[in-house]
């Protein structure tokens, strides 16, 4: 005679989901890296257009660049996270690699770019942070699958 536990005896209806909660956190980063690159996209057209808009001048950054190369770099960096937001809500592995990619690379542009706007850029790396532990910190390939 075997014991089961209360589990055992659940019908198909009340089996326990088989999605992970980590999915969530997918979600989570995906809306998170949308959101990103818009901030960046913004950034990047202030830049180019609105270069009088920043605390300090060119030669204030911590890399002298003008504000154009600034724009630049803002909107392809916002046009990587768009894109790699739209791939981690299919699924996409590599899209796992490339969110902690791009939120690295977001996290020192910011670093360098924290003069010309500090408060902001502090927001900005702490979100970076957060999407990077959103894609990182799951488990295993099941959480992955099709969201």
């Amino acid at each position: 005679m075997t014991t089961g536990t209360p589990a055992d005896h659940r019908s198909p209806s009340q089996t326990a989901p088989s999605g992970s909660g980590w999915r969530g956190w997918i979600v989570f980063a995906a809306v998170m890296l949308a959101l990103l690159g818009t901030f960046h996209a913004i950034a990047g057209l202030v830049a180019l257009f609105e270069e009088d808009y920043y605390l300090v001048s060119e030669g204030g950054l911590v890399v002298s660049a003008d504000f154009t190369a600034w724009g630049w770099t803002h909107l392809l960096i916002g046009a990587l996270f768009i894109l790699t937001a739209f791939s981690l809500v299919q699924g996409a592995t590599w899209a796992r690699v490339v969110a902690v990619a791009v939120a690295s690379l977001s996290a020192i542009v910011n670093l360098v770019f924290l003069s010309a706007y500090p408060l902001w850029g502090v927001i900005m790396i702490t979100l970076d942070v957060l999407v990077i532990y959103a894609v990182t910190a799951h488990g295993g390939r099941e959480s992955m699958q099709r969201l």
